[in-house]
């Protein structure tokens, strides 16, 4: 989800609603998605273990 809105908004900023605004939003969103599910998978681990010792309450 975060993919397509970030797409869409660069996109429409950079390029406007233009005739070839789908296309342009599809391919960079195509781009995209691979790099962001990646960096997801890759990353979640760290960032959950780093809000769980933020929130951890062993008192």
């Amino acid at each position: 989800m975060l993919s397509s809105l970030m797409t869409f908004w660069v996109t429409w900023v950079n390029l406007g609603f233009g005739v070839n605004f789908l296309h342009s939003w599809g391919k960079s969103f195509m781009l995209a998605w691979p790099v962001a599910a990646l960096l997801s998978i890759t990353f979640a681990p760290l960032v959950h273990s780093f809000t769980s010792s933020l929130f951890d309450n062993k008192h």
